[in-house]
């Protein structure tokens, strides 16, 4: 069942009083929906290397990992390696804040792909490394499946990308290492070094994704 029929068959019962339709509308909706459709975020990947993220299950047959929202499940793990085709939790449907919560790990986990696809993007086909075409057309369908349509958050990925290139290159790798063996045991390094060093690579050499 649909959210606009249900609201619809909600309104003819309770006419305009709009409070006792939002609640009771979106209880039955919840309900209806189940946490198969609210409670999980679905990854897989394609043939052509291409990972896919939706809150809706993949075509039947793919195989694909579940993502459960934290306290949407019954189950005791929180991922689960399942067919499209496999039977149907039992946990109890997902409460709006378990929604929210669905859309902002689905957000967070298309804006990784897309960032770390974007930056692949610009190393390999500026030259930086070798590269072939079927690697190139991954990349860009990566990213039009999971970056932003939106111009602005676009652009804020996009210099996501950017740093991760930052952080992805010689220079931080270099001070990276650097950071390590003045921290290792046995090393003495001055106090102001080694505060500077790691300022450095906390502002210019941190993957902005996990």
């Amino acid at each position: 069942m649909s959210l606009t029929s249900v609201i619809t068959t909600c309104k003819t019962v309770l006419g305009n009083r709009k409070l006792a339709v939002g609640s009771l509308c979106l209880g039955i909706w919840l309900a209806a929906a189940g946490p198969s459709a609210l409670a999980q975020v679905y990854r897989w990947v394609d043939a052509e290397g291409v990972t896919h993220l939706s809150s809706e299950k993949p075509p039947p047959g793919v195989k694909a990992e579940r993502i459960d929202i934290p306290g949407a499940s019954k189950r005791s793990s929180s991922t689960a390696n399942r067919s499209s085709g496999s039977a149907g939790s039992t946990a109890a449907p997902a409460s709006p804040a378990q929604v929210a919560q669905r859309e902002e790990l689905l957000g967070s986990l298309r804006t990784r792909e897309c960032v770390v696809a974007l930056e692949a993007l610009e190393r390999k086909t500026s030259g930086a490394e070798p590269t072939g075409a079927a690697e190139i057309h991954r990349l860009k369908q990566t990213a039009e499946l999971n970056c932003s349509q939106d111009p602005v958050r676009r652009r804020e990925q996009e210099a996501m990308a950017a740093k991760l290139r930052v952080a992805n290159s010689p220079a931080c790798v270099a001070a990276r290492n650097q950071l390590a063996d003045m921290m290792a045991p046995g090393a003495a390094p001055n106090r102001e070094q080694l505060r500077t060093q790691q300022a450095f690579v906390d502002e210019h050499c941190t993957s902005p994704v996990r």
